[in-house]
């Protein structure tokens, strides 16, 4: 689950026109996965704010592939796309931007969500370090349900990293009120919230040979009470990205 490119259309615009697309593949060595899932996503910005998307396909791990040796295909996806609307850019309320947002996926619990609130971004003097909040209300459908339908998120970028140039330091953090249960590790335990984060570390090597596409990077997954995992897990990732 990915989600890095939350700057309202605002934060652009004082920048220039900006439209970006990427590929990722990450190796998950998190014992209980050990697997690689690739992520597209894309940020595209116009004159009333902004889309962001992304969508992640898990491909079979060795144990998956021992059981169903024709199976080669992902085994599980996740889709999440967002626009924040913005058409008061020029004003005082310039950082604030209305939000709305659908994700769901595939063999994933079935659930699928359309959450509704609002951005608020911060950012220096030129922009190589944002961040923003989103605060959203959370529908539930597919048979999941809240008792605190709210989801909190915080999503940064800090680019040239202790003064490196091509060094980029990103990522986001979820929390949000769900009545969930446990089922992955043979328990029954249940749940009122689930966090989830994933801070990204990449280093644009390909700028030192005539290639500024080629990232390679980390990413360590933190999260507690997610995909039916009980209690606090630390999945860590090594990766490639590649920039459209």
């Amino acid at each position: 689950m990915k989600k890095f490119f939350a700057l309202a259309g605002f934060c652009m615009f004082a920048i220039g026109a900006f439209a970006q697309t990427n590929l990722q593949l990450f190796y998950d060595f998190g014992s209980d996965r050990k697997m690689v899932t690739a992520t597209l996503e894309g940020f595209y910005l116009d004159k009333w704010g902004n889309t962001f998307f992304f969508s992640d396909f898990d491909f079979p791990n060795k144990t998956l592939r021992d059981a169903n040796p024709n199976q080669h295909s992902p085994v599980a996806s996740y889709f999440e796309i967002a626009r924040a609307l913005n058409f008061w850019q020029n004003s005082a309320i310039a950082p604030l931007s209305l939000h709305v947002e659908y994700n769901g996926g595939i063999n994933l619990g079935g659930s699928c969500n359309w959450l509704f609130g609002i951005n608020y971004d911060l950012h220096n003097a030129d922009f190589s370090n944002t961040f923003t909040f989103e605060l959203m209300y959370k529908t539930f459908n597919g048979g999941a349900s809240s008792s605190f339908p709210l989801q909190f998120t915080f999503v940064w970028g800090m680019q040239d990293l202790f003064g490196l140039e091509g060094l980029r330091f990103s990522g986001f953090a979820d929390i949000w009120g769900e009545n969930t249960t446990n089922f992955a590790e043979g328990n029954d335990k249940d749940a009122k919230f689930i966090f989830i984060s994933e801070p990204q570390l990449w280093y644009n090597v390909g700028r030192h040979f005539g290639c500024d596409n080629l990232n390679v990077g980390t990413e360590i997954e933190l999260s507690a009470n997610f995909a039916g995992c009980s209690g606090f897990k630390v999945r860590p990732c090594l990766g490639l990205k590649w920039v459209f």
